[in-house]
């Protein structure tokens, strides 16, 4: 396969594991990436900027040892990166889950309409306060 064909497709899935992977409902940041590698993984250099490229196709080659460490990262096996029947799998599971948390906060939307600003409140305490027990950074708004 062609380094061009390799690269578009390694882009195209490294792009869908940083849109459907959202740590407290948000969507991770090229460089918060790099950072979580980077501390797992010492030796290894690796920039928000370089994985922009390659998310993008502007790069195409990652060495090995990155494309293990993104693997790990996002939780998938790095054949994901070169076996298109697994990455058709994995990406048929995030959509799954994807549709499952969409339908959790929609859930939340639903029940809260109607309520006065006190109750929102109340609410929206009571999930902050959720957050910080999972660990999960505070929403900004």
């Amino acid at each position: 396969m062609p380094a061009e064909d390799s690269g578009s497709i390694l882009a195209a899935r490294l792009d869908t594991l940083f849109r459907t992977s959202r740590p407290g409902d948000r969507r991770w940041t090229n460089d918060e990436v790099a950072e979580e590698i980077k501390r797992d993984n010492p030796g290894l250099r690796v920039s928000g900027t370089y994985l922009s490229a390659l998310r993008t196709g502007k790069r195409v080659r990652p060495s090995p040892e990155l494309q293990v460490a993104l693997a790990r990262f996002f939780g998938v096996s790095p054949a994901y990166f070169i076996d298109p029947d697994y990455a058709d799998r994995v990406d048929s599971q995030l959509a799954v889950l994807d549709e499952f948390r969409q339908a959790g906060v929609r859930a939340v939307a639903l029940r809260s309409i109607g309520l006065p600003p006190e109750s929102l409140e109340m609410i929206t305490a009571v999930l902050d306060q959720i957050r910080e027990q999972r660990g999960l950074p505070p929403v900004r708004e």
